[in-house]
């Protein structure tokens, strides 16, 4: 028997232009170690691509998941049974809440380069978190899977 699929799962990955910036990284560290000869130039450009690679790849491996009765946001795991309803925020809306809307006991996972987002409301009277703030290219969908996970949750 197969575990059923997540009725949400996403991850943030990190733009394209990101990627060629982490290649102009170890550019610019080879040519920094240019005037030490060819081997310092080639582990430079080796080693400048790949650390910036993997700083790109660890800022971009967030995910946002709805799966056995708790929304999964990074490294938060929040019960569907705390959360309130969901509201999907456009290009704007979502601006405004990454800044002088912002409460900052919120929880939030943003990434500036995703320009929409979804805000649920914390229901628990124990947590002073008053809302979870999440960056999504898939608002819409996600409000979805946590209206349709609550009710069994």
């Amino acid at each position: 028997m197969q575990p059923s699929t997540p009725p949400f799962d996403e991850r943030l990955t990190a733009p394209r232009s990101w990627w060629f910036i982490a290649v102009l990284v170890g550019i610019a560290c080879a040519l920094m170690l240019l005037p030490l000869g060819t081997l310092p130039l080639l582990a430079g450009l080796a080693g400048g691509t790949a650390l910036s690679a993997v700083a790109v790849s660890a800022y971009g491996s967030a995910r946002i998941r709805v799966v056995a009765g708790a929304l999964v946001a990074g490294d938060a795991r929040i019960p569907l049974s705390a959360l309130g309803e969901a509201e999907v925020l456009d290009g704007e809306e979502a601006r405004a809440w990454r800044s002088y809307k912002a409460d900052t006991r919120a929880f939030m996972l943003l990434r500036s380069y995703i320009p929409t987002a979804v805000r649920v409301t914390v229901t628990d009277p124990v947590d002073p978190t008053p809302y979870v703030y999440l960056s999504t290219r898939q608002p819409r969908q996600l409000a979805a899977a946590l209206g349709a996970a609550a009710p069994a949750a």
